[in-house]
């Protein structure tokens, strides 16, 4: 991958590397793009964004790790609102926090520091009136004994199912009730999980089973591109999970395939490297790089369809359009199709 000027906005995965899954925080504008900001960089000036009509109540925005001083923020009230006061001064909305990590990892110093960045983060949620935390399921070992996590999809041999039903009833289901009961308690009713492989909840059906089992707490960042190269029909993912009250964020984020590779190798191939791709079957894209502007704008009329009241959040992880890029041809896209949408 090409190596980033040293003022750019990094990416998710290198920023979670970096952090151990430290607090980061989703900073979507209006009509503008909304860049990344910390304790030491200076924030960009940039003009309030002025909605008109529908854009009100789907915004286009990009999610861009911000380190949030987690502990001081949390510690000290004045701080925190002076730390959301410097996005506000900019028009700039918080729409979420995002806290990635895996509090049900069976190494328990690995889960305890996860589970105290997201207690923390609620915390924070609650002093800055922020109503979304945006996060992983986590995924636990398939045995008391593991020590390592166990992503089991497949209920065969017998033990898998087993191992899997283990998980969670013991692990899974017990964690998430505990911690939406705290979310609760703290004014906080949105936890927006990130349907992703190597966690427990990785497409609708998963989300489901853990809303279901846990409460209505629980519900999705929709992140499309984990989802295309499952089989899934985005459109109806996001009419399926409106329609059960259960979005409550959005990537947006494209896949492509590469037909030759998944023809010989199938979609379990995934590249994240330019160096890897010659032999991958897909990775990501920005919007309209893997698929075109007219599924993007039947998706973007589902979100509309169901009521989305949540942000359409710009995420890149685009090996070839890296960085503000791919973020600029992404909000290129989606906004002329919000645009048709709209009749503007």
């Amino acid at each position: 991958m090409k190596k980033q000027p040293r003022n750019s906005a990094i990416g998710r995965r290198e920023f979670l590397a970096a952090t151990s899954g430290l607090l980061a925080a989703s900073v979507p504008g209006g009509e503008m793009l909304a860049h990344a900001a910390n304790s030491e960089a200076p924030l960009p000036n940039v003009a309030a964004p002025k909605p008109a009509g529908n854009l009100r109540k789907i915004p286009i925005g990009v999610f861009d790790p911000v380190h949030c001083p987690l502990d001081d923020l949390v510690n000290d009230r004045a701080k925190a609102k002076a730390w959301l006061k410097k996005f506000e001064d900019r028009g700039i909305r918080v729409a979420t926090l995002s806290c990635h990590g895996n509090p049900i990892h069976p190494d328990p110093q690995h889960a305890q520091k996860d589970i105290d960045t997201f207690r923390k983060t609620i915390l924070l949620a609650e002093i800055l009136e922020v109503k979304v935390i945006v996060g992983f399921s986590g995924c636990p070992g398939g045995t008391p004994q593991d020590t390592q996590p166990n992503w089991i999809t497949y209920r065969w041999p017998p033990e898998y199912a087993k191992m899997q039903d283990w998980q969670w009833k013991e692990k899974i289901v017990p964690y998430w009730k505990e911690q939406a009961k705290y979310a609760r308690e703290h004014g906080i009713k949105r936890l927006a999980f990130e349907m992703h492989p190597n966690f427990a909840v990785y497409n609708p059906r998963t989300l489901m089973k853990l809303r279901e089992a846990v409460g209505e707490e629980i519900g999705a960042n929709c992140d499309l591109s984990h989802l295309f190269w499952q089989g899934c029909d985005p459109v109806e993912v996001i009419h399926f999970l409106g329609k059960q009250g259960a979005l409550f964020h959005a990537h947006m984020k494209d896949t492509v395939f590469f037909p030759e590779n998944v023809s010989k190798y199938g979609v379990l191939n995934f590249a994240f490297e330019t160096s890897e791709l010659d032999l991958a079957s897909e990775t990501f894209r920005a919007v309209g790089y893997g698929h075109g502007a007219g599924l993007w704008k039947s998706i973007v009329k589902a979100y509309m369809d169901v009521g989305f009241e949540g942000i359409l959040s710009i995420e890149n992880e685009d090996p070839i359009l890296a960085g503000e890029v791919g973020v600029e041809r992404a909000a290129y896209v989606l906004k002329n199709v919000r645009k048709e949408l709209l009749g503007e």
